[in-house]
């Protein structure tokens, strides 16, 4: 192992020992043991941390018969400093700043401490190097969303002949999606459904169709689209929107037939596939104007979250920005 930076033994995170609502269970716990390193790990010194729905749900005991032992530190997304190597590590050296999403398969062991902790351990392949344009606060509200955005529409073979249409266009996903539709698959026509108050924002992201899904049901409109990315979980009514020979991509379960349902699996590689259009600043991360909330209100921000209100994602702010 090599390391520069003083490391305490203890650090505070905010942890669960129960399953049950995420509100009503998350304790802050100021004497948690910092992780330790495995050789293909880095250990990360958490400036900032993300939330996710995946992160209630695991909370709620979902996959529990897959998940790690109690007592739980939520959080997979994360963006901070290394302060550690591990001794097979080769990508990274201490004081790199980094960013990912921790936890490589969601629903299969994932870690006991996530990011929504001082300080967090996560293998090397899981990560990248934060952009060099991009804030703390803006690159942790990335990993998670843009990967399963990027998978999903690679399993759609979205393509540049084709047509899109976004469920779900202004929520955390949704809006890499479009983004990633236009800059990076070069989708032929990019649809996309919000509020009212959100239709502005997917103009400004790169829709070429406002769908206001209080006043409109996309399902009835006579256009057909090529591809219907669901991620908001409407699979039924998405199979009505596709043409003849369509796909429907959907993160939400239960998936209806043959609309496809994936999980993604957290690549670093995929971050650095992307870094590009990150840094030239046609990809833009969205963080929902409440945000970052500070470490003391994560539970705040959990009912937040819940609220299905947020637009792009929601960021805890936890060390002090270097």
């Amino acid at each position: 192992m090599a390391s520069t930076l003083s490391i305490p033994s203890h650090m505070k995170a905010w942890t669960y020992s129960e399953y049950g609502n995420i509100e009503d269970i998350l304790k802050f716990d100021p004497n948690v043991p910092v992780p330790e390193l495995k050789d293909d790990q880095v250990l990360i010194k958490v400036v900032a941390a993300a939330l996710n729905p995946v992160d209630y749900k695991r909370a709620l005991g979902n996959f529990k018969n897959s998940d790690s032992p109690l007592p739980t530190s939520p959080g997979y997304d994360v963006v901070g400093v290394v302060v550690k190597v591990g001794s097979k590590v080769k990508k990274f050296k201490v004081g790199d700043e980094v960013y990912g999403d921790i936890i490589e398969n969601a629903l299969k062991n994932p870690k006991a401490i996530g990011s929504l902790a001082e300080y967090t351990a996560a293998e090397e392949k899981v990560l990248a190097h934060k952009p060099f344009n991009l804030s703390f606060v803006e690159a942790s509200n990335l990993p998670l969303a843009i990967i399963t955005a990027y998978q999903g529409l690679e399993r759609a073979s979205l393509s540049s002949q084709k047509s899109i249409l976004v469920l779900g266009g202004a929520g955390g996903v949704g809006t890499h999606v479009v983004q990633l539709s236009k800059h990076v698959f070069g989708a032929s026509k990019i649809a996309a459904t919000a509020s009212s108050g959100k239709l502005e924002l997917l103009r400004n992201l790169g829709a070429d169709l406002l769908i206001d899904y209080t006043k409109v049901n996309f399902e009835d409109l006579p256009e057909k689209f090529d591809v219907v990315f669901d991620a908001v979980g409407q699979n039924e009514r998405a199979l009505k929107a596709i043409k003849e020979g369509g796909k429907v991509v959907t993160i939400v379960e239960p998936e209806i037939p043959p609309a496809i349902w994936y999980l993604l699996n957290s690549e670093g590689v995929v971050l650095e596939k992307l870094k590009p259009y990150l840094e030239s600043g046609k990809i833009k991360p969205i963080v929902d104007p409440k945000s970052p909330f500070p470490f003391s209100n994560v539970v705040e921000a959990f009912a937040y979250l819940k609220t299905h209100r947020a637009t792009g994602k929601i960021v805890i702010h936890i060390h002090p920005i270097p």
